[in-house]
């Protein structure tokens, strides 16, 4: 039989005291070492709450960037396997389950990805392009680890990805507030990393390309399916592509 392996997770948070305890909750049968990056900026109880947890490693960290901050959260693990789990995340009991069968077993791949479900405005979006929307969440770090991109980064895994069975439950965006609370952040963000890459936006990308998202989203994606509430998520996502490329235009001409 196979050692038993351990598993380490990263978090990084800031102001989510509403969602952290349910995170760490979520994973304290499983999980061997749980690792909470909160970020300097933070103004709520985020730290006290989960620092009130006995085996969780709690630091305040200046900000570094999405990429960078986990790459240094993996630095402070103590086990190879890591789980990549977000404040505003839960493991599943089926999850559960099957990381506690994973941890008896000799992995055959070096990265794992799972299902999300995410919750918009309190429903879970079974269609828009949103759901199963597979994500790499557990590696070994001995082989694995994130790309530097300012926004949306993801894992650099060689080889071929293995799949976990069951569903993390993503509390996505609880309000509109919230929702537009992260858009203005992540817009710039996102245009700054086109321009970087060289990238420009014309005419057409500001005209043509909310209207093309909106069309996938709600039409092609049956989110329509998801009623008013994927009406509404379609239109804030056209929204948010005509803001990043307009943010982009407006890089273009500094230059």
């Amino acid at each position: 039989m196979a050692d038993l392996i351990q598993i380490s997770s990263i978090i990084t948070a800031r102001d989510e005291e509403k969602n952290i305890r349910r995170c760490i909750e979520s994973q304290l049968t499983v999980v061997d070492d749980i690792v909470v990056l909160v970020d300097s900026r933070t103004k709520d109880a985020t730290l006290k709450t989960a620092s009130s947890y006995p085996n969780v490693n709690c630091e305040v960290v200046e900000w570094n960037g999405y990429a960078k901050t986990k790459i240094y959260a993996i630095s402070k693990t103590k086990y190879d396997w890591i789980l990549w789990i977000d404040a505003d995340e839960e493991l599943t009991p089926e999850l559960i389950k099957e990381l506690e069968t994973f941890k008896t077993i000799k992995p055959q791949f070096n990265a794992y990805d799972v299902a999300r479900r995410a919750f918009f405005l309190g429903k879970w979006i079974k269609h828009s392009g949103w759901y199963p929307a597979r994500i790499t969440r557990l590696f070994n770090k001995k082989v694995v680890n994130f790309n530097e991109k300012e926004v949306h980064e993801h894992l650099k895994v060689n080889g071929e990805t293995g799949h976990l069975k069951y569903d993390l439950n993503h509390y996505t965006d609880p309000s509109i507030e919230h929702y537009f609370t992260k858009f203005n952040l992540y817009t710039s963000l996102a245009a700054k990393e086109l321009n970087v890459k060289g990238k420009s936006a014309g005419f057409n990308d500001i005209l043509f390309r909310p209207v093309f998202l909106f069309l996938k989203m709600y039409i092609f994606r049956l989110g329509f399916l998801d009623g008013l509430h994927g009406f509404i998520l379609a239109i804030f996502s056209s929204a948010y592509v005509f803001t990043k490329y307009c943010k982009l235009w407006e890089l273009n001409r500094a230059k």
